[in-house]
């Protein structure tokens, strides 16, 4: 489980190592409202609010950090994803099955809050989807800036599953038809 932790944020050090400092913090209007920056930024508050909340015994990713130097510079998203590693490589087995509170706002029309009980493994395994489904929009803000992404980047892990399967059921077709066709062949005198 922290090993998955650890290659999802591994795909945002390699954005965060190619992008542009200008690309990273523009916002491609009308299309988005939200920099790739902000996205970074949005994953990595959902990581701190697991680091914060096991300290108090309640997680609640609804308390971020809008703005600031991790919207706007890569280098100081790169250093936080360093200190969110460090947190994640420190955590034992047992720490994971530990249960914690969440609170969180589940009502648009008005503020409502629910407290629920949880687990670290389960909530690391939401941070976990909930930073590849960023990295989905991350991506789309880069095809219209025009600028790639990492292999995979946005690509949930059910879905690389399946595409992985795909491909093997591709390769095997391609190879049974290649096959056949050379055994079917007829010598022609």
């Amino acid at each position: 489980m922290i090993k998955s932790q650890i290659n999802i944020l591994a795909q945002a050090k390699v954005y965060l190592q190619t992008v542009t400092p200008l690309l990273y913090s523009q916002i491609v209007s009308p299309l988005f409202i939200s920099s790739a920056g902000a996205h970074i930024r949005h994953i990595l508050d959902h990581y701190l609010a697991i680091i914060d909340g096991l300290k108090v015994g309640c997680i609640d990713y609804d308390k971020r950090s809008r703005g600031g130097v991790v919207e706007s510079e890569t280098s100081a998203a790169l250093s936080l994803i360093s200190e969110i590693e460090s947190f994640l490589n420190s955590l034992s087995p047992q720490q994971l099955q530990q249960t914690i509170k969440l609170s969180t706002e589940v009502c648009v029309v008005k503020k409502q809050i629910e407290v629920v009980e949880t687990t670290l493994a389960r909530e690391l395994i939401f941070v976990g989807a909930h930073a590849i489904h960023h990295f989905a929009m991350i991506q789309q803000i880069s095809k219209a800036q025009q600028i790639s992404t990492p292999d995979k980047f946005g690509i949930a892990p059910a879905t690389a599953t399946f595409l992985r399967s795909n491909e093997n059921l591709k390769t095997n077709k391609i190879e049974n038809i290649s096959n056949k066709k050379i055994s079917d062949k007829k010598c022609v005198r």
